[in-house]
């Protein structure tokens, strides 16, 4: 696997690769990546609507001349002095940066030196700008703001509610760990429950959309494609980084010293289990350890069956012989990879909706679509998956199972019971 930027070279060029990149992590890459796809499938929906006459701009009065106020001047100092403190901190101590990024930008750690230059420069840059646009007679200016051209807001909406949305819910979903470390939990870069982002995130875009007169229902639509092909990526970014994500054992497939796999029989299941017994302790003991055995067929590669997450960044399982650095642990047996399930599934689920927004004329219905794909898909992987159940007598369901199941059903309210009572509103044919 690849944890950070270092063993990402080293792993696809076959180089050494400079320490320091290990301070930039793969799957926080991959998330950008997913964010930035995603912003683009936005953009683009939104612009059709818009040319269909369903979306309309705000108009904005901005008064223009003037030099900058002392707001807009503290407001670029501090700024600048908070990227300066952090990054300069990050690039003058990367070793200590390196093995908790999140958990180092969430410290009260940084480079003063570094802060003060920030504040400096985005200061003087922010009067420079004002000073060049100054007129002797200030004027208000008024502009049309269309929906397209908000975009970088709805991003920086989706990381800041997504990311808290999904550091809570992944909290209730492996409360053991977050009770243990509950700073640890939530300021580490692993551990992130999509759906728990996805709640929060629609709940900030609706009063978003409500402040800006931007009707929820086509934003929605517009997001939904978008939203499959982020979870795709982002899956695999977990399946690259070895976030933890991955299916129950695969008990036909054991881990050697050297960290590869070899074909098991029972009995070598049975000892490398005993073996590495302190690893299963978390799953009640190396007996109640869910697994299955699948031999890969041969006309497909094994990995589609098993994998062992050398190197993964959550360091879950044994030590790899011989392995120096901060990442040498790896799954003793294989399991399913079921992020990389995920991944191909959703990207293919994207296209699907990608197809159908241009067929579907109800608003809201594209979307109710979107809700019923993605819970259906989820539902079913997590049916090899490791996750914490919830003791409800006679059933015993994931957090993501309930949630996958909640939003199949309102996807499909949608489709049966939602009609717009507004003609204008119906998508052109």
């Amino acid at each position: 696997m690849y944890p950070d930027f270092q063993y990402l070279i080293q792993g696809l060029f076959g180089i050494d690769a400079p320490e320091w990149l290990s301070i930039f992590k793969t799957f926080g890459f991959i998330v950008a990546m997913a964010f930035l796809a995603c912003a683009y499938t936005l953009t683009k929906e939104l612009k059709r609507k818009e040319e269909q006459g369903l979306l309309t701009p705000e108009i904005i009065s901005e008064e223009i001349g003037k030099p900058a106020s002392p707001n807009e001047l503290l407001m670029a100092a501090l700024l600048g002095l908070l990227l300066g403190y952090k990054l300069g901190g990050m690039f003058g101590n990367w070793k200590d940066v390196a093995p908790n990024p999140m958990g180092y930008m969430f410290s009260l750690k940084g480079n003063a030196i570094a802060g003060i230059i920030g504040a400096l420069v985005l200061g003087y840059n922010k009067y420079y700008e004002k000073r060049k646009k100054e007129l002797p007679d200030p004027k208000i200016k008024k502009t049309a703001l269309f929906p397209h051209q908000r975009v970088g807001e709805f991003l920086m909406i989706a990381a800041v509610a997504g990311f808290i949305g999904a550091k809570v819910f992944n909290a209730f979903e492996s409360w053991d760990d977050f009770v243990k470390d509950p700073a640890g939990s939530l300021f580490s870069s692993s551990g992130l429950t999509f759906y728990g982002g996805l709640i929060t995130a629609t709940a900030a875009f609706y009063f978003f959309s409500r402040k800006h007169n931007i009707r929820f229902i086509h934003l929605c639509d517009a997001v939904g494609p978008g939203l499959m092909l982020a979870y795709g990526i982002g899956r695999l970014g977990c399946q690259f980084a070895g976030d933890g994500d991955w299916g129950i054992f695969n008990s036909a497939y054991i881990t050697q010293a050297n960290g590869a796999l070899k074909t098991a029989t029972i009995a070598d299941y049975q000892r490398t289990i005993q073996d590495a017994s302190g690893y299963f302790h978390s799953f009640g003991g190396p007996d109640k350890a869910p697994h299955v055995s699948v031999i890969a067929p041969s006309a497909l590669p094994r990995w589609l069956f098993a994998m062992n997450y050398p190197h993964n960044v959550n360091r879950e399982g044994v030590a790899i012989a011989g392995c120096m650095g901060e990442y040498c642990t790896v799954l003793p047996v294989s399991v399913f990879p079921t992020p990389l399930y995920e991944a191909i599934v959703c990207i293919g689920l994207f296209f699907v909706l990608w197809a159908l927004r241009k067929r579907i004329r109800q608003p809201f219905h594209l979307f109710g679509v979107y809700l019923i794909l993605n819970g259906l898909e989820r539902f079913f992987v997590e049916k090899i998956r490791v996750n914490y159940k919830y003791d409800w007598c006679f059933i015993h369901p994931t957090q993501a199972e309930i949630i996958s199941s909640v939003l199949v059903l309102a996807g499909v309210s949608i489709m049966l019971f939602y009609k717009s009572k507004i003609e204008d509103e119906i998508v052109p044919g």
